[in-house]
């Protein structure tokens, strides 16, 4: 399915957005997630299903200062 993820078109077999982590190799990363510009908790993700067309932000956490 065609999905949007951080603002570029791409297109993935993934479900629901834990599934789209695994695929993406964020599986074992500390990410923050959004599933059409609403935050998605960590332990929500496997429940929250995707769609054609949905727009899915991945932010990773940057240390910095």
């Amino acid at each position: 399915m065609l999905i949007q993820i951080n603002g570029r078109s791409q297109d993935v077999r993934a479900t629901t957005l834990q599934l789209l982590l695994q695929e993406l190799g964020y599986d074992d990363k500390t990410v923050g997630t959004a599933l059409n510009q609403e935050f998605v908790r960590a332990r929500d993700r496997a429940e929250t299903p995707l769609r054609e067309g949905d727009a899915v932000e991945i932010v990773t956490p940057r240390q910095g200062g």
